[in-house]
């Protein structure tokens, strides 16, 4: 395994893999790995030949407030990890690699893109859409990897793909739960032990919508009204957004019908913004 900092050094080992007619899957990713990021390591080595991860923190995708220099980063770890899984290439730059310091071009994510998350962190998604169609540039990969944990940005990235004809494919991934049902999240080890029990709130949130929807609930106002009730009752916890939306284009929805749909929250826990998603059925 390769493990590089510089954009034309990685430019050149995917070059080489390239020229031997391999696949090349890219799974971007801002470190801290856990169990979620290795699952979409192993989906992206059983689909391609060459695997690389980028580990970068980005920090365009951080608002002034947003905790850029608290991210967790343990590079030593994660390179252990990604070895154990058989990645090809890990590629960890520098910010002053990724970006020129006169920096100008940024890559707008459109409608999507200012609304709930882009609502709630108004640059993030501009940042995502320029790392993403940076690191996209710099792998050329035939296939690319992303959780369905951030599920807005997963459609962001698809409609990025789309609308710019960038020859890949984004592969997305369920999300990976711990035991209590808790969506992995690398700000999680920011939690304090209530808190941590707190935080599974959210989940608890999104099963009651799912619930109630496969009994028979086809209002979304009344799918929502009991996400909020179930955080409300969480003191812990201070609820951002729930709501029932459309699974492809996010438009809030008046009731369960034979389109795809995704409950969506987002809630603080102490220190920690987290957020989550499922899918909902009709019952």
């Amino acid at each position: 395994m390769e493990l590089l900092s510089s954009k034309e050094e990685v430019r050149q080992a995917v070059g080489a893999a390239r020229r031997e007619s391999k696949r090349v899957a890219l799974v971007p990713t801002m470190g801290a790995l856990h169990e979620g990021h290795l699952s979409l390591v192993r989906a992206a080595c059983s689909r391609a030949d060459y695997v690389a991860v980028s580990v970068f923190v980005n920090p365009t995708q951080f608002g002034p407030s947003e905790g850029f220099a608290a991210y967790p980063r343990d590079l030593d770890r994660d390179v252990d990890f990604l070895r154990a899984e058989g990645v090809d290439l890990v590629f960890a730059p520098s910010p002053e690699e990724v970006y020129a310091p006169d920096a100008q071009v940024t890559v707008d994510p459109g409608p999507l893109g200012s609304v709930w998350e882009g609502a709630s962190r108004p640059t993030h998604l501009r940042g995502v859409c320029t790392v993403v169609t940076k690191l996209l540039s710099i792998v050329s990969a035939d296939l690319a990897f992303f959780g369905e944990k951030d599920y807005q940005q997963l459609q962001v990235v698809r409609l990025l793909v789309r609308d710019l004809d960038l020859p890949v494919k984004v592969v997305g991934a369920p999300t990976v739960r711990e035991a209590d049902g808790l969506a992995m999240s690398s700000r999680s080890v920011h939690l304090a032990g209530h808190e941590r029990a707190a935080a599974t709130v959210l989940y608890a949130a999104l099963r009651t919508a799912e619930t109630l929807a496969l009994d028979g609930e086809r209002d979304a106002k009344e799918l929502a009204a009991a996400m909020r009730g179930c955080v409300a009752a969480e003191p812990a916890a201070t609820l951002d957004y729930a709501a029932v939306v459309d699974a492809e284009t996010l438009v809030e929805i008046e009731e369960l019908g034979s389109a795809p749909a995704r409950a969506i929250i987002a809630a603080r826990v102490g220190p920690v913004r987290l957020i989550d998603n499922i899918a909902l059925v009709a019952g």
